[in-house]
This record gives structure tokens, sequence and C-alpha cells, in this order.
């Protein structure tokens, strides 16, 4: 691409890019698997109302438009976020066209599809490609509204807050700062005192009607999740890690050159100008304060992006300061990185590579095995009796069986995960957070368990719990997705539960240790106990295969300490051990995994430990 551009260079360059970047969206759209809150927008789409625990309406609404028209699979139901995402450049390109000029529109189009959070938006259906485009209309009206008041756009103004109203909570951090913006100026200020705007601004509040009504009706709920249940509130250091990524995730030169182009824009005689240097200045640094005291748990890189929307107009006249060198490379590495972030994308679509990164902090476990837990869910039914009730033990397992299964209305059993993530209260009032023995009478039950989204400390007492909840568990079909980063648990229910708590197994390989180098004999150590009826014999695996037997009952003292409750016939003799022969194995890392044999004739597979063969 030649630096010096004229317009006519410009928007060719930017509509093949655009073109480009639709089409690699849709191809990855159609094949990467559903992210849990996707799947949970989905349930809400299939029990339309105006508002929600988690959300307002819009995003529920845009997923059960997308599969009305396009039926229910994964493409479909990210097809109005993909539209909307679509738009996003366009408004760039007309905001800063007015302001700056021909090409300079252009080009700062061509940054919005290279930003690797704007040029990805719409790939999942989420929030933020409404809420981004809610920001460039109010944006685009208001600069307009600065040079004269009119209906026309007054009105737009108004159609903008009302999106971001029914969007998400966030729209109101871009909002205060839209009027702080208009505010600090004598124009701005005699903007908000114009009767199509103040009427406008009323429109667009009375669009958080159905939040405020449905928080009214259920004692604050969402807004106390929001504000109250996710955030710490107090300071946190790691904060400065939001910033870090931040600027890895906008590309470092992009970065700076961002918050650069807003600074020497705030003195800018052009007041669109200053208006965007200050709502995109104010926005992002509002949110790296946040990132200091907010949740650090959950996602939110994603926050400053309208921030980040409202510097690109002024960006492409900032770089004309910059040497050409400076430039491409700018251009360059921002390329790189929306290539990075497609890829990742791509990469958590592919089996293989989810199962080669199971080791991996950044395994994707929200986008993992969904398609293997419904194809067991149907086998498993299809062997069950007819009218067996398909349970889940939390919200995310309920939706994605819910969508692969086409039934958005599967109960799911009160779990930390529903509180977490603020689903509880809406599940309540679906009438699908159910008591488990309630469910149980005559009719068979098929409880699908996310055994992996238990911390491992808790797992024993999540079972006891079930135990609790639904009497003895039988033996699971137990999937072990990704080397058992993902674990699935399937429970036959059927006839009345009685006798004493049975659970699955529990174990743990004390050596090797996870990532740890071996020889081609490999000393193996650890324990292993199955609650009510005990194991008989441990067998090891290398690569999934059959390695050799564990000697299993050596003495293993404090188990009963470390998991209150514990009941197996084989105490406090529940320690294993014996060496494993690697020496067909090629040099490089495997995966050790232990098959453990109950008392009853079960046989459950234990998630596997990646290791490395030396010589």
């Amino acid at each position: 691409m030649q630096w010096e551009l004229s317009a006519t260079r410009a928007r060719h360059a930017f509509w093949a890019l655009w073109c480009v970047v639709l089409a690699v969206k849709l191809t990855v759209g159609a094949r990467l698997p559903l992210f849990v809150d996707e799947a949970f927008y989905w349930q809400e789409g299939q029990h339309l109302a105006a508002a929600y625990s988690d959300l307002p309406g819009l995003t529920a609404w845009l997923t059960r438009l997308g599969v009305e028209l396009g039926g229910a699979n994964r493409l479909a139901l990210r097809l109005p976020f993909l539209v909307i995402a679509a738009m996003v450049p366009l408004l760039v390109v007309r905001i800063a066209r007015r302001t700056f000029g021909e090409r300079d529109g252009w080009l700062a189009g061509s940054y919005a599809l290279l930003l690797p959070l704007a040029g990805s938006l719409g790939l999942l259906a989420l929030p933020d490609a409404a809420m981004a485009l809610a920001t460039l209309i109010c944006i685009d009206a208001a600069a307009c509204l600065l040079r004269k008041v009119d209906a026309r756009h007054a009105l737009e103004l108004a159609l903008g807050l009302s999106i971001g109203a029914l969007s998400h909570y966030r729209f109101i951090a871009v909002i205060g700062v839209g009027f702080v913006a208009l505010l600090l100026t004598p124009e701005g200020r005699r903007v908000l005192r114009d009767a199509r705007v103040i009427i406008a601004i009323a429109l667009g509040a009375a669009a958080w009607t159905p939040l405020v009504a449905w928080n009214y009706d259920n004692a604050d709920a969402g807004l106390r999740f929001q504000l109250v249940d996710r955030h710490p509130w107090a300071f946190h250091a790691s904060g400065i890690w939001f910033i870090a990524i931040q600027a890895l995730l906008v590309t470092p030169l992009l970065f700076v050159a961002l918050l650069q182009s807003g600074r020497e824009h705030l003195r800018s005689p052009l007041l669109g100008a200053r208006l965007f240097a200050t709502l995109g200045l104010l926005v992002v640094a509002g949110f790296f304060l946040l990132g200091f005291f907010a949740d650090t748990e959950r996602v939110s890189f994603h926050w400053p992006l309208p921030g980040f929307l409202a510097l690109l107009p002024l960006l492409p006249r900032f770089l004309d300061g910059w040497p050409r060198w400076l430039r491409r490379s700018t251009m360059i590495t921002a390329a790189a990185g929306l290539i990075g972030v497609l890829g990742y994308y791509v990469a958590v679509s592919i089996p293989d590579v989810r199962a080669r990164s199971a080791a991996e902090k950044w395994y994707p476990g929200n986008f993992a095995g969904w398609d293997t837990v419904a194809a067991a869910v149907r086998e498993e039914q299809a062997a069950m009796p007819p009218g067996t009730q398909v349970v889940a033990d939390n919200f995310k397992l309920g939706a994605e069986l819910g969508f692969a299964l086409g039934n958005p209305r599967i109960p799911v059993l009160d779990h930390p995960l529903n509180r977490k993530h603020g689903r509880a209260p809406q599940l309540r009032l679906w009438g699908l957070e159910a008591e488990a023995r309630s469910l149980r009478g005559d009719r068979p039950l098929l409880l699908a368990v996310g055994v992996s989204e238990v911390e491992f400390k808790y797992l024993h007492q999540r079972y006891l719990a079930l135990c609790q909840a639904v009497g003895p568990l039988p033996p699971p079909r137990v999937l072990n997705i990704d080397h058992g980063r993902q674990r699935i648990a399937l429970f036959r229910l059927e006839g009345k539960a009685q006798g004493t708590c049975t659970a699955p197994a529990i174990a743990w390989i004390d050596s090797p240790a996870a990532g740890s180098r071996v020889g081609r004999r490999i000393a193996v150590e650890g324990w292993a106990f199955r609650q009510g009826t005990g194991l008989q014999r441990i067998e090891a695996t290398l690569d999934g295969q059959p390695a050799g037997f564990l000697a299993y009952g050596q003495p293993y003292p404090g188990l009963d300490r470390s998991w209150p409750g514990l009941d197996d016939p084989n105490a406090p003799a529940l320690g294993f051990g014996g060496l494993v022969e690697a020496g067909g194995l090629a040099r490089g890392r495997h995966w050790l995994g232990l098959r453990l044999h109950g008392r009853d004739g079960s046989v459950e597979v234990w998630p596997e430990i990646p290791i490395e063969v030396g010589r």
C-alpha cells in the first residue's frame, strides 16, 4: 500500500479491506463453537422479554432474529451481530470524512477495520457490537449538533442513546462522559439547552425503562450484580496488567498513536475534533482507572473500545506528522494484531489445536467440547426410556445443551456459577432453577454435570451435595474432552434414589508433576478414592493407551482430613504407585493418565497430565 494515498486509493483500499475482513469473519463465525455467553443469550432470545437479569433486551432479540431468519446454527445466530459490526467502520468513515476530509475518512475507516477489538466485532453474539454502533451514532449526532442543532440529528442522537440503553449497563459510562464532554464547551452547553436535544435525551432515557422495571421487580438483582457482586471495589495493583493488555490488543504503535492524537486534538480549532478527543480520552482513562478496582476474574479487555472508536477519526491527521516508516509500521502491526485475534478464533475452532492447548492457561474452555457433549447426551437419551428429562448442573451446560438439542427449557440445578455470572435470578424467573429431588420421581433423569467447572479442592463437596439432592450417584459416563481439561459426567437417574452416597472417583498424581521431564521408566505415585463403593485397581495410560497396572492399596494417611465426608472402604489404604515403561514413545510431550476401576465394575478415565519424555 502507498502511504501518501489519494482519496480515491484510500477508498479502494478501505473497501477491499472491508470485504476481506467480512468474508473471513463469516467463514470463522460458521465454524467457531458457541461461546457460553452466546448460548445463554440464545436461551434468553427463546424467552423474549424487555430485559433480563444480566443485560437489557437487545442482544437476546438479535439472537432470536438470527435463528428465526437463518435457522438454529452458529452463523445464523451471529449474523445480526456481524451485520452491525460491518456498519461500525462505515460510521467511522462518515464521521472522519465530515470533519477532516475524504482521504482521512477512508483511512480512519481502514484503521477501524485493523484495530483488533473493532475488526473482530460480531464474531461472537455479544452486546459489544451494538454498543460500538450506538457510541458512533451518538458521536456523529453530537458532532453535527455542535455545528447546527436540527431535528434530524437530534433524532439520530435519540437513536444512538436508545440502542446503547438496550445494549448494556456499560453504556452509562459513554453517556456520562459524553455529557461531560459537551458541558466543557460553550457550544456543547448550548446544544444541551435546546428543546430538541432535551427531547432526544428524554427518548434515550426512556429506553432504560425496561431495565429499570426489571430491577425494580427483582430487588435490583441485575444492577447489584453489575455494580456490586462482581467487583471487589478495592484497589489491586493487577490493574496495571489491564493497561498492558490494552496496549497489546490495540497493538503498541496504534495504542500510542490513538492516545497522542487525542491529546493533540484537545485544543483543536475544530469543535468535532475536540469532542472526539475529550470523549475518547475520558472513556479510555476512566476504564483504565476502573481496572484497578473492578472485576479481575472475567473478561474485561473490551471495555475501553468505545473510547478508542471515538479517537479513530483523529488518527490519520495525527499520523501525517509521523515518518513514513513509522506510519507503515503502525498499519502493519495493527494488521498483524487483527490477524492474531482472528487466528485465535480459528485456532479454538479446531479440535486438535484445543487438545494441544489443554495444559495451557489460555485453554479456551468456554468454547470446548459442546458438540461432543450434545452427541453423548443424544446417545444416552436414546438408550433411556421415552420421556427422559435432561437436567444440567449449571447454566453453561444448560444453555449449550439447549442450543444443540433445540430445547431452551432444560432445568438447571443451583450452582455457584449461576450466581457468579448473574444468571441465577433469570433461571428462577423462567422456572428452570430446579430442586433436583423435586424433579425425581417416576420420570427418569439424565443429569449432566460440569466436573471441570468446580475447583478440584471443592469437587468432593460438590459430589456430596449432589448426593443430598438426587441420592446416590450411579457410575457415570465421563467425557474427558481435550485430555480431561473439559470434563463432563452424565448420570442416568432411573428409579427411586436410596442408600448411602456413592459418587465418582477422585484421584491425584503426586509424581511426576504436570509438565515435568521424565525418563523411559516413569515412577508414578498418588492417591485415589471412590465415595461409597471404593476402587479395585488403577491402570496407567500413556497418550490414552494402556501402560500397565499400578499397585493400589498403599497407606496414605490424612486424606480423610483433606476431604471431609470421605467414605471409601479402602481407607486409609488409598495410595498407588508403580513404574510405567515409556520405551516406545518418541521424545517430547506425551500425556499420562489413569483408568480407575471400581469395585462395582465401573471404569472412569481420569484427566491426563502432560509430561516431557526424554532419552
